[in-house]
């Protein structure tokens, strides 16, 4: 099955609350080889201003594959995860992400597009944390774009 450009535009629903702990956190900074004290040590991310311990920059990405499973996991999308390589990815964050947080993710599927057998499909991750504030807007934590190449049957 070819990938279904019509996926093209989609938009996910928000997905279920990613509850961000202390130990992910301190397991991610280790398996990165982050070893900034902020995010393997409480007092000091206290001691440079955070609430709880700071995410490396990188770890949104861990919430933002649980939304990107939506389309590679459904199979209408037509995606054989089998002939997937990450082609790129990057990160925007509009604040830094903590233990404790809860967040929720929207996928977008910004586009689709095939040439010689491979397909992009460049998805973005809007992650917002799950309370609204007293407008009743919830507070965007990161972005996160993705590329991902989808080898053809034939490549």
């Amino acid at each position: 099955m070819a990938i279904n450009a019509d996926f093209a535009g989609r938009e996910y629903p928000a997905t279920a609350p990613y509850s961000v702990g202390r130990e992910k956190l301190r397991e991610f900074a280790a398996a990165v080889g982050s070893t900034h004290p902020a995010h393997h040590d409480l007092v000091a991310a206290r001691g440079v201003g955070y609430p709880d311990l700071v995410a490396p920059p990188t770890f949104a990405v861990v919430v933002a594959q649980r939304a990107e499973a939506q389309l590679v996991e459904d199979p209408e999308a037509g995606i054989d995860f089998s002939r997937v390589v990450h082609a790129d990815e990057r990160f925007t964050h509009h604040r830094p992400i903590v233990a404790g947080d809860e967040l929720v993710t929207v996928l977008h599927v910004d586009s689709i597009v095939e040439r010689a057998g491979l397909a992009m499909v460049t998805t973005r991750c809007e992650i917002f944390a799950e309370a609204a504030d007293d407008a009743g807007e919830r507070t965007p934590v990161a972005t996160v774009t993705s590329t991902l190449a989808v080898r053809g049957e034939g490549a």
